[in-house]
């Protein structure tokens, strides 16, 4: 065990470390966001309609934050866009617990997901600047299980807090983001690469790089279709489960089974795809998660949905970091923000879009239609990886070059580099398995 845990955890830099605690931290206490709905219909007696709006409104928010916080990432840097989005989400989560008017929820949810989800990039820019590329894959395991763990943790809190006060899960969400906050702000240092010299004549690379690489794009197009199928668990299986007359209390304890396993098996996954083709691992994962969703068409218990849950969450154990490193390593360093802000809008967007298409579907062509096709989909979407893996493998390599070129430039030169220069990279004879 000890031998398995250096494996899992040794080695990694100390300000991944602080970037980790922070992540458990700030997920303990994640819960307002969730409740949300509960608090606005039941709370303070809104209709579904106006607490539909509130929710939509942080999402719009949510999608501005992401993508301006990947251009403040590379513009202002990664420590500076945290500490600003971080200690604005902790006094806009307060402000959204003491406003009681419909104007002010809905200008207050915006407000609140612009910086919320504005530090997504910083975070994922600075963890991709401080761990090696061979250590990545672990980094993003941990990470994740943390993310995991906490969420679990935060369930339990939540539960009682919520009994107690509602305006007590605005508090301990806006406490633990403070404290988060108070981390970066003592123990991070920036990260951001050094710009050599002076803005050429016509400026440097921006957003528009990331639009124009198209295997970047390619590949979270793989990646918004497999959050469609994902995200069913949070919109139409519950609706699913009440068809077949199972209460809501059956439905917390079987998605409970998710965060169980992931907390008990995630940090064993490194070494179990270690040296496997990144393209075939996730092109697996793609298929067992479209097994596991495509099952549910036949689950009519508690225990054969348990089953399809423990099917597709393995699944979700192995996507989760191999997609998560390769959009590292696919990602110049000095667009490293944008690239990771345009990463996160795209989950973003495929989790508002998730329970309009499932919910079309299932209202329409039933529950059986919208399981198979969840299945048929992971199918093309493994068949897309396999297909586009050697492209992506070829940009990865080639970006390595390019990034070694900017790391060790030649004394002659004194100007950072232009858009052209660092994505996408000039095309270099690399074999797919270097």
């Amino acid at each position: 065990m000890g031998g398995w845990l250096r494996e899992a955890a040794g080695g990694l830099p100390r300000q991944f470390w602080f970037l980790w605690t922070g992540t458990l931290i700030n997920r303990l206490g994640a819960f307002a966001v969730v409740y949300l709905a509960i608090y606005l219909t039941q709370g303070l007696q809104f209709s579904q309609f106006e607490a539909g709006l509130v929710l939509g409104a942080y999402g719009v928010g949510g999608g501005i934050g992401t993508m301006t916080g990947g251009v403040l990432t590379d513009r202002w840097g990664r420590r500076p866009t945290m500490l600003t989005a971080q200690f604005g989400t902790a006094a806009l989560m307060l402000a959204l617990g003491f406003a009681e008017g419909f104007w002010q929820l809905l200008i207050g949810a915006w407000l609140l997901g612009v910086f919320a989800e504005g530090v997504r990039p910083a975070f994922q820019a600075m963890m991709v600047d401080v761990v090696p590329d061979k250590d990545r894959l672990r980094a993003y395991s941990l990470n994740y299980w943390a993310v995991n763990l906490g969420f679990a943790g935060a369930a339990i809190v939540a539960g009682f807090a919520a009994q107690v006060d509602y305006l007590l899960l605005f508090v301990v969400d806006a406490g633990t983001t403070f404290v988060t906050a108070m981390i970066s702000l003592i123990f991070l240092a920036e990260t951001r690469p050094v710009r050599v010299a002076a803005r050429r004549a016509g400026g440097g690379p921006g957003l528009v790089t990331v639009f124009r690489d198209r295997v970047f794009l390619m590949f979270l197009g793989l990646n918004f279709v497999v959050v469609l199928v994902i995200m069913q668990h949070m919109s139409t299986l519950p609706i699913a489960m009440s068809a077949d007359g199972l209460s809501t209390s059956t439905f917390g304890w079987v998605i409970a089974a998710n965060g169980l396993l992931i907390v008990a098996g995630q940090l064993f996954v490194p070494k179990l795809i270690d040296g496997h083709n990144r393209s075939r691992v996730l092109a697996v994962a793609t298929v067992v998660m479209g097994v596991g969703f495509g099952l549910t068409a036949f689950a009519d218990s508690a225990a054969f949905y348990a089953v399809t849950v423990v099917i597709w969450t393995l699944g979700e154990m192995l996507q989760s970091p191999s997609n998560s490193a390769l959009v590292a390593e696919l990602s110049p360093s000095l667009l490293r923000g944008r690239y990771q802000g345009v990463s996160s809008l795209s989950w973003s967007a495929g989790s508002a879009l998730a329970p309009v298409v499932g919910g079309f579907v299932q209202q329409h062509a039933g529950s059986t239609v919208l399981w198979l096709s969840c299945a048929v989909i992971g199918v093309l979407v493994a068949a897309g990886q396999i297909a586009s893996g050697p492209t992506r493998e070829r940009r990865a390599a080639e970006l390595r070059v390019s990034e070694h070129r900017l790391a060790n430039p030649s004394p002659a030169a004194t100007e950072i580099p232009h858009a052209e220069d660092v994505a996408p990279p000039a095309p270099v004879r690399v074999a797919a398995n270097d």
